[in-house]
């Protein structure tokens, strides 16, 4: 019965689509997430009693360094985990304001791309469709 309980949970999470205008225009932060060698966006799950807001923030802090100014809230993505949870993540695009990249547990390296070269280095079709859907 345990189990079962545990597999209808949904898992919240909230992350973001840092940004910033570079020299050749806009320009996108992917993270490098060695425990699963993949490209992705900033994200993680949500503390108890934390908002989606607060926990984007928090995490793209924790995983990039960087202190970010949050903006328009992007469309959620659905999918299922690895474990057969259905997991909702939210995701804001965002603006870095300060902070440094420090290699870390969770992310080891971190890119500056185009948003075409996101597409490209991205391993997940749903991280695309997010970058996809940023308007600046």
């Amino acid at each position: 019965m345990g189990r079962r309980r545990h597999v209808d949970e949904v898992v919240r999470a909230a992350g973001g689509v840092v940004w910033r205008r570079g020299p050749a225009g806009i320009e996108i932060l992917l993270v490098h997430r060695p425990k699963y060698d993949d490209w992705s966006l900033p994200k993680g799950k949500l503390d108890p009693g934390e908002t989606s807001e607060a926990a984007a923030l928090r995490e793209v802090e924790e995983e990039t360094g960087l202190r970010c100014s949050l903006g328009e809230e992007l469309p959620p993505v659905t999918y299922t985990d690895r474990h057969g949870r259905a997991k909702v993540v939210r995701y804001w695009a965002m603006q870095p304001k300060s902070g440094r990249f420090r290699p870390n547990d969770e992310v080891d390296e971190v890119r500056w791309v185009t948003p075409g070269g996101a597409g490209a280095l991205l391993t997940y079709g749903r991280d695309r469709e997010v970058t996809g859907s940023l308007a600046v």
